[in-house]
C-alpha cells in the first residue's frame, strides 16, 4: 500500500432600475481623474495593474501546488520506480503512453504502437487514440523531442511542470472571469485567493498530476472567461470574432483532454437554452455557442477515429434538436404572455422528445453501449430510472421598489454555478469544477455595483458614493482576513517535509522487472495494473480506463478471484484473457475500511448470488456458497489450488501466482 510517512534525516536547505443612478456612479468612478485622457489612462493603469496581478496570482499558485507536491513526496529525491508509482491508478496509466512514446525509436512508430496496442488490453489490439483521451500525452512527448532541453530537463519534470503551468492558466483565466462580472480586478484577486484558501476542494493536481480533469479545467475556465465576454451587448465585430475564435480553441482542447466533457457542455447547452428561450440571449449567440460546441466536439471525434461514445453524446442530440425545433416553430418569442407561455412550454416538449428521439436512433444506429455505465451511475445515485431536469427562470430580485434583472453573462454564470451545484452532488469529483465556479462567483457578488445598490437601497442607505466605498472596502477587508486566517498555515504546510514510501509495491515492480518474461501478461486489481503498466511495460487483462462495455465485464470475470469461486473456475476465466500471472492484493481480499455490503468481495458475492461475509442481514435470493473465498483459500497450497497456481512471489501486500498452461 502507498503511504506518507514523515521525511528522516533531511537538512532544510447589471442593469440598475433607473438609468439615472448607474450614470452618477459611473460619474463617481470617474470623478478621482478628469477629463477624457486622464480616464483613458487610469482605465489603462488599472488594466495593466489587474493583468500583471493576475499573471503573478496565477504564477504563485503554480509555484504553491509544484511546492506541495515535491515536499509531500520528496519527489527530487525518490527513485524513478517511485515516481511512477506515485501516479497511482488511472494516473499511471496515461503516464504510460508518454513514456511509451519517448521510448519509441521514432514517432511513427510510437504513433503505430498507440494506434495498434496490443499490450493494454492481452488478446486484443485496441485502438488507444480512439479509446482514451491521451492526445496531450502525445503532443507533449513530441516536444519533448523537439526542444533542446533532454539534457537539462528529465521527462518527468517535463510532465508535471506542463501541468502544474496549466493551473496558472487556470487561476488566471478564474480571476480575469471574475473581473469581467464586477468590473473589477480586484474581484479576481478574491477569486483566486479563495480558490487557494480553498485547495482541497478546488483541485487534487499536487496528488493525480496526469488526471484527465486537470488537462481539461483549465481551457473550460478559459472557455467560461471567453463566453463571459462574448455575452456582453454591442461587442465590436473584431472584438466578437477574436471571443469567437478563443471559444472555439478552448472548447476544442477542454474536449479533447477529457472524455467527460459532453457532460459538462450538456449543462451549458442547457444553460444557453434557458437564456435563449427566455429571450435573456440573442439567438445568433445562441448558435454560434451551439454551432462551436458540436464542431468541437465532431473534430474530436475524427481524431478520436469516429469514437462512437462521443456520436451517441446526449450533447449532440440536443443541440441538433434545439436548432431543429427553433427552424420549425417560428415566432417563438412573440404574442402575449399566455401565447408565449405556451409556445415556449411546446418548445421545451419537442426539444426533449426529439433529442431523446435522435440520441436513442444514433444509439441504435451505432450499438452503443460505452456510456451505460455513467447512467445507470446516476439512476442509482438518486434512486429513481429517470435522471432530473432543472429548469432555471430568468432571476429577478425585488425589494419594495428595487429591483436587479441580471445580465445575459451574469445569468449565464449564475446558472452554471446552479447547475455545477447539482453535479457536484451527483458526483464527487465534480465538486472540484462547482467550487471553483463558486469562488468566481461569490467575489464577483462582494463587488458587483447592481447587488450593492439593490441592498443599500434595501436598507433605505443608497447613495453612489456609499457603493464605491462598499464594493471595494468590502472585499478589502475579507483578502486582509483571508491572509490573517490562512497564512500561518499554508507557511505550516510549505515546510512541513515527507517522503513517499511503498516498499511493497516497489520490490513487487522490481520483481516483475527482473523474473518474469517482458511478454508476459499480468492480471490483478485495475489501479494496481496501471502501475505494473508504467513500470514494467508488461501486457495486462484490465486496467482503470472504464468507458468501454467489453472492458468493463472483463474486469468483472477477472475480479473471481476475490469472490468464492473454484480454483477451476479462476484458472479457466484468467487463461481466457491470456493471463500467465496473476496479483493478488490482502488490502482488498480483507477490507475492513468501507462497511458491509460496499466491499469489493461483498459486490462480488451479491453478483454471484451469493451470502455475504460477517454478521448482518442477507437479501432472501442470496445462497450459500458452495466453494470458499479464492483468495483466502488459495494461500492455504491445498491441492486443488497448487495444481493450477504456483506462487512466486509475495511480501506483507501482495501475493503473485504464475497460472499453470494445463487446463
Amino acid at each position: 500500500m502507498i503511504s506518507i510517512r514523515q521525511r528522516k534525516g533531511v537538512k532544510t536547505t447589471e442593469v440598475s432600475e433607473d438609468y439615472a443612478a448607474q450614470e452618477a456612479n459611473v460619474k463617481l468612478e470617474n470623478k478621482l481623474p478628469s477629463g477624457c485622457t486622464t480616464r483613458k489612462l487610469w482605465k489603462l493603469l488599472s488594466f495593466t495593474v489587474g493583468g500583471t496581478v493576475a499573471l503573478c496570482i496565477g504564477l504563485l499558485t503554480s509555484v504553491y501546488l509544484a511546492t506541495l507536491h515535491e515536499n509531500d513526496l520528496w519527489f527530487s529525491n525518490i527513485k524513478e520506480v517511485e515516481r511512477e508509482i506515485s501516479f497511482r491508478t488511472e494516473c499511471g496509466l496515461y503516464y504510460s503512453y508518454y513514456k511509451q512514446m519517448l521510448q519509441a525509436p521514432t514517432l511513427m512508430q510510437g504513433f503505430h504502437g498507440l494506434i495498434y496496442d496490443n499490450k493494454t488490453e492481452s488478446m486484443r489490439t485496441i485502438n488507444l487514440l480512439q479509446r482514451m483521451n491521451i492526445y496531450q500525452e502525445v503532443f507533449l512527448s513530441i516536444l519533448y523531442r523537439v526542444l533542446p532541453i533532454q539534457k537539462y530537463l528529465e521527462p518527468v519534470y517535463f510532465y508535471i511542470y506542463t501541468l502544474f503551468g496549466l493551473q496558472a492558466i487556470y487561476v488566471t483565466a478564474l480571476y480575469i472571469t471574475s473581473w469581467l462580472l464586477s468590473g473589477t480586478w480586484l474581484s479576481g484577486l478574491l477569486a483566486a485567493f479563495w480558490y487557494v484558501t480553498n485547495r482541497i476542494d478546488t483541485t487534487r493536481v499536487e496528488f493525480t498530476i496526469p488526471l484527465r480533469e486537470n488537462w481539461a479545467l483549465p481551457f473550460f475556465a478559459i472557455q467560461i472567461a471567453a463566453i463571459t465576454y462574448f455575452l456582453r451587448p454591442n461587442l465590436q465585430p473584431l472584438s466578437e470574432r477574436l471571443t469567437l475564435l478563443a471559444i472555439f480553441i478552448s472548447t476544442f482542447l477542454f474536449s479533447l483532454t477529457w472524455q467527460f466533457n459532453q457532460f459538462m457542455m450538456l449543462m451549458q447547452a442547457l444553460v444557453l437554452f434557458t437564456l435563449d428561450s427566455l429571450d435573456m440571449l440573442p439567438a445568433v449567440k445562441a448558435t454560434w455557442l451551439y454551432g462551436i460546441q458540436m464542431t468541437g466536439l465532431l473534430l474530436v471525434c475524427i481524431l478520436q477515429f469516429f469514437n462512437s461514445m462521443i456520436l451517441g453524446s446526449l450533447l449532440i442530440s440536443f443541440n441538433l434538436s434545439v436548432l431543429i425545433a427553433r427552424k420549425l416553430q417560428k415566432n417563438l418569442k412573440t404574442g402575449s404572455f399566455l401565447n408565449r407561455l405556451g409556445k415556449l412550454l411546446l418548445h421545451l416538449f419537442a426539444v426533449l422528445c426529439l433529442t431523446l428521439f435522435l440520441n436513442n436512433i444514433i444509439k441504435k444506429i451505432l450499438n452503443l453501449k460505452s456510456d451505460e455505465h455513467i447512467f445507470k451511475f446516476l439512476k442509482a445515485k438518486f434512486g429513481f430510472g429517470a435522471t432530473s431536469d432543472s429548469t432555471s427562470q430568468r432571476s429577478t430580485g425585488q425589494m419594495g421598489k428595487c429591483t436587479i434583472i441580471l445580465k445575459p453573462e451574469t445569468a449565464y454564470n449564475l446558472i452554471h454555478t446552479i447547475l455545477f451545484g447539482f453535479l457536484a452532488l451527483s458526483t464527487m469529483r465534480m465538486k472540484y469544477l462547482w467550487t471553483s465556479h463558486m469562488c468566481v462567483f461569490a467575489s464577483f457578488g462582494l463587488c458587483s455595483p447592481e447587488i450593492w445598490e439593490l441592498l443599500l437601497k434595501s436598507l433605505h442607505l443608497y447613495n453612489p458614493k456609499r457603493i464605491c466605498i462598499m464594493r471595494y472596502s468590502v472585499p478589502i477587508l475579507i483578502l486582509l482576513y483571508l491572509c490573517y486566517k490562512f497564512w500561518p498555515g499554508m507557511m505550516d504546510e510549505l515546510s512541513e517535509l515527507r517522503e513517499f514510501y511503498d516498499p511493497d509495491t516497489v520490490e513487487l515492480m522490481n520483481w516483475i522487472n527482473s523474473n518474469t518474461p517482458r511478454k508476459a501478461v499480468f492480471a490483478g486489481s485495475m489501479q494496481l495494473l496501471a502501475g505494473v503498466k508504467l513500470c514494467t511495460g508488461r501486457t495486462l487483462t484490465n486496467h482503470p480506463h472504464y468507458e468501454d462495455n467489453s472492458l468493463r465485464e472483463r474486469t468483472k470475470a477477472v475480479y473471481q478471484i476475490y469472490a468464492k469461486r473454484s480454483p477451476e473456475d479462476v484458472h479457466a476465466l484468467l487463461r481466457s484473457f491470456g493471463a500467465d500471472y496473476v496479483i493478488l492484493e490482502d488490502s482488498i481480499c480483507y477490507e475492513r475500511r468501507h462497511q458491509r455490503g460496499c466491499r469489493l468481495r461483498d459486490l462480488l458475492d451479491i453478483a454471484n448470488g451469493h451470502m455475504m461475509d460477517g454478521p448482518g442481514e442477507n437479501d432472501p435470493d442470496l445462497k450459500l456458497a458452495g466453494h470458499p473465498r479464492f483468495c483466502e483459500e488459495i494461500k492455504k497450497n491445498l491441492p486443488p489450488y497448487t495444481a493450477y497456481f504456483t506462487r512466486v512471489f509475495q511480501n506483507k501486500t501482495f501475493h503473485v501466482y504464475k497460472l499453470s498452461r494445463n487446463k
